[in-house]
This record gives C-alpha cells, sequence and structure tokens, in this order.
C-alpha cells in the first residue's frame, strides 16, 4: 500500500512541475503577438530605379514591441497580453517595402545590406502609432517620410502621413486591426506619393 501510494505521489509531483515549466517560474501566460500586414495597389513603372526602405527612427517609447495606449496628451501606457512580433520600426520597414513591392513600381525595392544599387531611400520617422484611449479609441498612424537622392544626397521631398482607424470590438486583436488598417492606409499614401514625385 505505502509503495502505491508513493507512486501516486510521485507521478503527482512530476505533472505539477511539468505544469511549471510550460509556465517558467508559474508566471503569466504568454502575449498575444501581432505583426502588421502589407497594403496592395497599383502604380505607374518606374523603368529601372530602385529605391531603399530605410529602418524608421522613433523615440523608445515606440522602438519596442509595446503596443502603445495613449491615455492622454502627455501620457501613454501598453496594451496589456500583447506585443509586436518584432521591435515597431522593423515592422514598419518590412511592410513598408512589402507595400512598394505589392505596387510592382519599382525595379528594385530592399532594405540595407541587400545590395541593391540605390536611386533613392525613403527614410522616414514614426511619430504615432497606438491607440488613442482619450480621443474615445481610435488607432492612430503618423509616419514623416523624406525621399532621399541617393546619388547626390539632396532631399527630393518630404511629407508626414496621418491616418486613423475606429477600433471596432473589444480585446487585443481589435486594437490590432484597427491599428493595421490605419497603417495600411499611411503605406498605401506613402507609395502612391513616391509614385508622384520621383
Amino acid at each position: 500500500m505505502k509503495s502505491k501510494a508513493f507512486r501516486n505521489g510521485a507521478v503527482a509531483l512530476v505533472l505539477c512541475l511539468s505544469g511549471c515549466a510550460a509556465l517558467p517560474g508559474g508566471g503569466p501566460p504568454p502575449l498575444d503577438t501581432f505583426d502588421l500586414s502589407a497594403a496592395s495597389l497599383s502604380a505607374r513603372a518606374h523603368g529601372r530605379r530602385q529605391i531603399l526602405i530605410a529602418e524608421p527612427a522613433a523615440l523608445k517609447a515606440l522602438d519596442s514591441q509595446n503596443i502603445v495606449i495613449r491615455t492622454g496628451s502627455h501620457s501613454i501606457e501598453y496594451l496589456k497580453g500583447a506585443q509586436w512580433a518584432d521591435r515597431l520600426p522593423v515592422i514598419v520597414q518590412a511592410r513598408l517595402a512589402q507595400t512598394f513591392q505589392n505596387a510592382g513600381a519599382f525595379a528594385g525595392v530592399g532594405k540595407p545590406g541587400e545590395g541593391l544599387a540605390i536611386d533613392y531611400q525613403v527614410i522616414s520617422e514614426v511619430r504615432a502609432f497606438g491607440i488613442r484611449a482619450d480621443r474615445g479609441g481610435v488607432a492612430e498612424v503618423d509616419l514623416f517620410v523624406r525621399l532621399l537622392n541617393d546619388r547626390n544626397g539632396e532631399v527630393r521631398a518630404a511629407r508626414e502621413f496621418h491616418a486613423s482607424a475606429p477600433v471596432s470590438g473589444s480585446g487585443n486583436k481589435a486594437y490590432v486591426d484597427a491599428l493595421n488598417a490605419a497603417f495600411g492606409q499611411a503605406a498605401t499614401d506613402i507609395v502612391s506619393w513616391t509614385d508622384s514625385v520621383i
């Protein structure tokens, strides 16, 4: 009887420890992880011109995996239980490059280190990218973009792009869906503007 009770207790202990291993230190469950998607659009062809999409600059509050919730003009929080799949500037860079590629207007679209002979650089800054809780729950994306002629170092044009989208529903996915919609609009506007300028 004692041997059977010991075996049962050992099995229970193993199961308990394996459960603790799944959640290290008995901590909180894993965070919901989200990505952005690239928009699709068509634009006029630019022959053999090639462009480089640089990683956007951003303040520390936006240069992370945290999803920003702005609660006031000068105060922010982070969305609980959620994170971006990578640092936000890296995701914005990748999806903006994809949006340019989807447009099919340039001979080449790349990122630093990919060995393209570049004609123009798309240099951007993430100025806002989050949910405005202080405005009733709306996603806000604000990107400032400069088009740099890579041949002579001159800025061809510069412009700020602002897009917003209402949050429909509740939960982390609803917030991210709204941010994705706002980003998609901003990215489309950036590609269309670049298409018209160079």
